[in-house]
């Protein structure tokens, strides 16, 4: 099996993707945009070969690393790169090759259009906050008038919580209006609740080899544009409901052999058309792994091996895996320079012996959303859980119950 990754270099920890490809017997050719001398050891040693593009913006360089694979190593059976921000380029590259393993580009729309990603919800039974295009003032008036500020604007295509801001008034909308961005964006009621999410790994038929579920309780969006702190926890088991929700929301979205995650609200308050508190409700997908360190997480509260799963889905399609081992709460959390926090890091390890699984720095193209300072710990309560987060953030407050 021939199988080209997309940026394998970033994030780092995608090397051990390919290096897990490898042990599978999987040949693993990668593009990349950084010399190969940079690249980590791990990833030297996995990548049967490497080819280089000045730009993965450069269309016509990424079709002649494709050709050169083929030339040399013959039909290329997958394309992927498990990052959000290269998917249409994964699906365009499987496009021109005639790649059946994945998304092509007339059908990618469904998990990059967020309008789009309504209708899938829908058929799962799922629902999801009105929303209107953000194309008329006067249309859009309305429409904020009907269902109450705040509303929420972000693009119709974008990446996470980036570009994405809470209207509290008519003369934030007036204003956003003003500045409206080039591209297109939507307007959504805004709903009250913590995200919580079902993340993990299908097979070819949809059905779900790995799975866990992480919960964000401050807004996303605040994290992003007024600097709350940034912190989320794995829980010990997937919810039940927020099981049933994701499984229905595969089908619908017809997700297959790939990294999933899928986002949903759970209400906080009664709210009309979507349902009561506790109430899951439909928020977004994403066909690629959680972001930052998340994979790594949700290997630390499961006492599992992503990595290793999706390498074998890819090698082995049904193999489903079970780690009988302990679970774990395990939260991030994810502190920024230049605000001054009561514990140091080593601190908090003496505080909490043995609790803290990985201590490093966030790399700069994710530190506006995830802070600087990257600290990961397991708890075996929410409890405790909880104390470890208000002290890494002291004296800012920051609660999880």
């Amino acid at each position: 099996m021939n199988f080209v990754f997309v940026s394998p270099n970033f994030p780092a920890e995608y090397s051990r993707f390919c290096a897990c490809l490898k042990r599978n017997g999987v040949n693993v050719l990668g593009i990349g945009d950084e010399s190969y001398d940079s690249l980590r050891q791990e990833l030297k040693e996995a990548l049967t070969e490497y080819y280089k593009v000045d730009s993965f913006f450069d269309q016509d360089q990424l079709i002649r690393a494709m050709g050169y694979f083929t030339f040399r190593y013959g039909k290329i059976d997958y394309v992927e790169s498990n990052n959000e921000y290269w998917m249409e380029t994964d699906a365009m590259l499987r496009t021109q090759f005639n790649i059946t393993t994945g998304l092509k580009s007339d059908e990618i729309s469904r998990y990059r259009s967020k309008s789009e990603m309504k209708k899938y919800y829908a058929l799962a039974g799922v629902p999801t906050a009105r929303y209107i295009l953000a194309e008329d003032e006067d249309a859009c008036l309305a429409f904020a008038r009907e269902v109450g500020y705040p509303v929420v604007v972000k693009p119709d295509r974008g990446v996470g919580a980036s570009a994405t801001w809470k209207l509290k008034n008519e003369e934030d909308l007036h204003r956003f209006f003003r500045e409206l961005p080039e591209v297109p964006y939507i307007m959504e009621e805004y709903v009250r609740g913590e995200v919580t999410t079902f993340d993990g790994i299908c097979d070819s038929d949809s059905n779900v080899l790995f799975a866990a579920s992480h919960t964000t309780v401050n807004s996303i969006m605040d994290m992003v544009n007024e600097g709350v702190p940034v912190f989320y926890y794995v829980s010990k088991e997937v919810p039940p409901d927020v099981r049933d929700a994701g499984k229905r929301t595969l089908k619908a979205f017809q997700v297959k052999s790939r990294f999933f995650h899928l986002e949903f609200f759970r209400l906080t308050e009664d709210r009309e058309g979507l349902g009561k508190k506790g109430d899951i409700v439909g928020l977004e997908v994403n066909m690629r792994p959680a972001g930052g360190f998340t994979p790594d997480m949700l290997n630390f509260s499961q006492s599992a091996d992503d990595y290793q799963i999706w390498a074998d889905m890819i090698a082995f399609d049904g193999k489903v895996h079970e780690y009988p081992g302990p679970h774990y709460y395990c939260v991030y959390c994810g502190r920024r320079d230049g605000t001054a926090y009561t514990l140091t890091a080593e601190a908090l390890d003496e505080k909490y012996p043995g609790a803290i699984c990985k201590l490093t720095r966030m790399p700069e193209a994710l530190a506006g959303t995830m802070g600087n300072e990257v600290i990961i710990a397991c708890f075996e309560t929410l409890e405790e859980t909880d104390r470890f987060v208000q002290d890494a953030f002291a004296p800012v407050p920051a609660k999880i119950l």
